[in-house]
């Protein structure tokens, strides 16, 4: 279970709080107006960004003063992360080992993911010889071999379109949600958010509203949400 207790977040003029909990296995979209705090949440929850106050824990272990790399956490963001100089294979790698180190027995893990999320065939390929959906799909698979209980998605598919958005929404409630992970989601777009999630966290005028259930906050949305939709 992810919680944030107590949380306040501040930079500036800029001031956000939390204080609530989530449940394993849930996949949450984070929605608000643009500059609310949504991506500024992700970034305190996978430990780029430190709060004032408050602590973030995961299944009763406390978060708060360790580094990204030290939390069950895996982020995926817009831009896919990948480097462009090394193949799909070798960025794969990176998912296993900070070196990037490849074996037979690594190989073999890493032509498997691919197959899983269709790029069967293509590690050898470098991100600029994908289409913008083979990258998105890359990314996933690297996610996939990091293996964390918490995957944050920072609006990873924002620049596909619709079709192929919804496509990698699919595909990533299948393989990552599908095996038990807890996403936490940011969106600008409640279609997003209404084909997979289960829970939306409302961000807006400096709170992150606790967890609610997808469904029935869509179709009979409070003020806030109802004014961001433009409902």
């Amino acid at each position: 279970m992810l919680r944030l207790e107590g949380l306040e977040i501040r930079q500036g003029d800029f001031a956000l709080s939390a204080d609530w909990a989530l449940g394993d296995g849930s996949i949450c979209a984070v929605m608000g107006p643009s500059g609310g705090g949504k991506s500024t949440l992700l970034a305190v929850i996978a430990g780029f960004l430190a709060p004032q106050t408050g602590r973030v824990s995961w299944d009763g272990r406390d978060l708060t003063g360790l580094a990204p790399a030290q939390r069950p956490i895996s982020i995926l963001f817009q831009d896919n992360n990948l480097f462009p100089h090394l193949t799909i294979e070798r960025n794969l790698a990176l998912g296993l080992d900070p070196r990037g180190r490849l074996d037979a027995a690594r190989c073999a893990e890493i032509a498997g993911v691919l197959e899983r999320v269709g790029l069967a065939g293509l590690g050898e390929r470098r991100p600029a010889a994908l289409s913008g959906g083979q990258q998105s799909r890359a990314a996933l698979a690297r996610v996939l071999l990091m293996d964390r209980p918490l995957v944050l998605l920072d609006e990873p598919f924002a620049a596909l379109g619709p079709g192929l958005r919804m496509e990698m929404l699919d595909l990533a409630r299948e393989v990552l949600a599908g095996e038990g992970r807890t996403l936490l989601m940011v969106s600008h777009a409640p279609e997003d958010a209404a084909r997979i999630a289960s829970d939306i966290v409302m961000v807006d005028a400096g709170r992150a509203a606790p967890p609610a259930a997808a469904g029935p906050l869509l179709a009979d949305p409070p003020p806030a949400l109802k004014a961001y939709l433009g409902r």
